[in-house]
């Protein structure tokens, strides 16, 4: 069972989703945010300790406006885990998240011993352009999102129809409040110089990407890999029929990847 709870850091309330029982797990969301029922971190707490951090703006955690850039939102990342009492936990992102996740372990490589990328952002190739999330509308997401359109539809919308203008306000005020921490670490592209700090990543690594991921294609794996020079072990797992959100369409794809890299 996830639960939530609250905890202070500089006088701002970060919520944090919990769960499960076992080695210590931090996770870090992407930019469509994270809820209790989630499909990974259900799969993920049958085997580890659980703990979500929702960044400012997200869920029940109070925005913070002096967050500015990439390194502040990296050293909000080691506040939260020191409130959280953790000591070298499995450090876990996906997607924005998986580039703080990076940034963490670039940052303060003795501090991280253990990383898995879902999908991370962080790095762009011109021939390979990201496509901006901030552009679009619910309609547009699914496609891009999922292998299984039709999934990627009920998932996002709770049966809800994508054009109804009541589902549209609402899409609208949340991504207002989210997307703007996000934007400060995505928009317009999203890089932030990681490529250039890769090579201080000295924590054992698994790279976990959706084989048919439309966001960040897989070709953005091998950019990872490459950057990854000091990594002590790299493991890399392609994750056939699945899209972007990995956690959503295979979870128990990502809970076997773990295991099998010894996480």
């Amino acid at each position: 069972m996830i639960t939530e709870r609250a905890i202070t850091l500089r006088e701002r309330r970060v919520a944090v989703l919990e769960g499960g029982a076992g080695r210590d797990l931090v996770f870090l969301h992407g930019a469509g945010g994270l809820t209790a029922d989630d499909p990974l971190l259900r799969h993920l707490a049958a085997r580890y300790r659980v703990h979500a951090p929702l960044l400012p703006g997200f869920g029940a955690s109070e925005d913070a406006p002096e967050l500015r850039e990439m390194l502040d939102v990296t050293l909000h990342g080691f506040d939260v885990i020191d409130a959280l009492g953790l000591a070298r936990p499995l450090l876990v992102g996906h997607s924005m998240g998986g580039m703080i996740a990076a940034e963490m372990a670039a940052i303060a490589p003795r501090e991280v011993e253990a990383l898995a990328l879902i999908a991370p952002a962080g790095l762009w190739r011109d021939e390979h352009p990201i496509p901006d999330l901030f552009a679009m509308l619910p309609h547009h997401l699914p496609a891009l999102l999922f292998h299984d359109v039709a999934l990627g539809e009920r998932l996002l919308t709770g049966g809800l129809n994508l054009e109804d203008p009541q589902f549209l306000i609402g899409f609208l005020v949340r991504n207002a409040r989210q997307l703007g921490m996000a934007g400060k670490l995505l928009f317009p592209i999203p890089d932030r110089g990681l490529a250039d700090r890769l090579y201080r990543i000295r924590a054992r690594t698994l790279l976990i990407w959706g084989e048919s991921d439309r966001l960040i294609p897989p070709v953005y794996a091998d950019a990872f890999a490459a950057g990854l020079t000091a990594a002590a072990a790299l493991h890399r797992v392609l994750i056939p029929a699945c899209g972007h959100l990995v956690g959503a369409e295979r979870p128990e794809a990502v809970l076997t990847a773990l295991a099998q890299a010894g996480f």
